[in-house]
């Protein structure tokens, strides 16, 4: 996956210098496009924002001066590099005042230009990348998780940390913390998304068929072995394999697992050519991985080869504030599926969820609202709906999403996530305003050029 090249018009109406600035900048990595005129330039700049504008003051049609202000009032989240003969006090105060980052006095030679043009891109960098901060820290999803707690968006930040990488992710949780859907997740903010992800459950195959499983097997390699089979391995060339429960596998397939990610290479069972495949390994177990060194039952050389990327996934127990979130997302799915009329859970409930353990974490909780939507049919999920041992609980306020004082019903029902809140404020500000969104911002209290990174967020 190639890195986005920074937009970079260039407003200039003099063709030798033009080529002379094309010139200058021909090793740098950006793209430079080039308007001669002032409406070219805001063509140019409404098509496509840029994250740098070079803008000569001195053009045919309007001034360099004007197009400064047309940006400055849009509040549009672009650097401007102003170029002008005039170094005179007022105009250098007055294109700084209208949010030029710089000035170029003419004539200036390549390395003058290239710095600043450098150091632009620096500070736009950074202030996408703290605008992506901000963005990335209240994700509520995040490809099959749901959950905005701190401990899950820590998850979330990893996941996107490793997924460029090839480098082997080893991920620890109890079970039904949602191992599988991290590796797919990993996976799909890869590069190999648009290949195979194979996923193999260690505990679930038999020990004599395992290696098969994972490397393929030839005709008559043993008994029932009728045709050549490929196994998870060449499915996954070019893709992910997901080993789960990896625990749970034969010491001596361990041995074999461990040849193959160092070499690349294996053989299918009854077979003598080596094959080799390009593959991301990522693994799982609910058991304590070290102890089962210590153990004698995981090879310690293994372990150390997998475990490059730990990901420790939180119990939902230690997801307080997910519990409802993720409660809720299951509920309005089933309640699609088996076309009843729940909407949310009223509010003795909601606090019987948050204080409920859930050993077995989020698979849990899943199958109790499945079990709710299947048996059931109401507005509200009330406690008389609930499976046991649930139903048999009394409501504290030791986990409660509602303090000591009860709210009404009605405002546990109101409450919505903080982001689609956001949103809906800033789309229904920029309405009222009919689509002015410097007029938006200024009522909403925030900079535009936060509106405008959100909304290409959105986008």
């Amino acid at each position: 996956m190639s890195a986005r090249l920074p937009q970079v018009p260039l407003v200039e109406d003099s063709s030798s210098l033009a080529m002379m600035y094309q010139q200058y900048l021909r090793n740098e990595k950006l793209h430079l496009s080039l308007a001669r005129t002032g409406e070219q330039a805001k063509t140019i700049i409404r098509e496509n924002l840029p994250d740098l504008v070079l803008l000569d003051l001195g053009l045919p049609d309007v001034s360099g001066q004007s197009i400064l202000e047309w940006i400055h009032a849009e509040a549009l989240p672009c650097h401007v590099i102003v170029i002008t003969a005039d170094n005179t006090v007022d105009t250098v105060v007055e294109v700084m005042r209208l949010g030029a980052v710089d000035f170029l006095e003419k004539p200036f030679d390549a390395a003058r230009l290239i710095t600043t043009v450098n150091n632009a891109l620096k500070q736009s960098n950074l202030e996408a990348y703290v605008d992506n901060l901000k963005n990335t820290f209240d994700r509520q999803r995040y490809h099959g998780f749901v959950g905005s707690s701190l401990s899950m968006q820590a998850v979330y930040r990893i996941i996107d940390s490793v997924a460029a990488s090839k480098a082997t992710v080893f991920i620890t949780g109890e079970s039904g913390t949602g191992k599988e859907v991290c590796a797919d997740a990993i996976h799909k903010q890869s590069p190999r998304a648009n290949k195979a992800f194979i996923a193999i459950n260690c505990a679930a195959i038999p020990r004599e068929l395992m290696e098969s499983e994972i490397f393929g097997h030839t005709k008559g390699a043993f008994t029932g072995a009728n045709n050549d089979r490929k196994g998870a391995a060449s499915q996954a060339d070019g893709g992910t394999l997901f080993l789960d429960e990896i625990a749970e596998m034969d010491m001596d397939l361990q041995s074999k697992l461990l040849r193959f990610i160092q070499t690349g290479g294996f053989k299918k069972v009854g077979g003598n050519i080596e094959e080799s495949v390009d593959i991301r390994i990522i693994c799982a177990t609910n058991k304590d991985p070290l102890a089962e060194v210590k153990a004698g039952r995981f090879r310690e050389d293994l372990y150390y080869r997998l475990h490059v990327i730990p990901i420790d996934l939180p119990p939902l127990r230690e997801r307080e504030s997910d519990i409802l979130e993720i409660a809720r997302y299951f509920l309005h799915k089933f309640a699609r599926a088996e076309n009843k009329r729940f909407t949310d859970f009223d509010n003795e409930t909601s606090a019987i969820l948050c204080d409920y353990a859930w050993p077995g974490n989020v698979r849990q909780l899943q199958n109790t609202i499945m079990n709710i939507a299947v048996l059931h049919d109401d507005e509200l999920v009330h406690k008389d709906h609930l499976p046991a041992p649930l139903n048999r609980l009394q409501a504290t306020s030791g986990r409660a999403e509602t303090s000591s004082i009860a709210a009404p019903a009605a405002t546990i029902a109101s409450i919505r996530p903080l982001a689609l809140v956001e949103r809906e404020a800033i789309e229904q500000a920029i309405a009222l305003c009919d689509g002015n969104i410097p007029r938006a911002a200024a009522l909403l209290e925030v900079s535009p050029s936060t509106i405008y990174r959100k909304k290409t967020t959105w986008n």
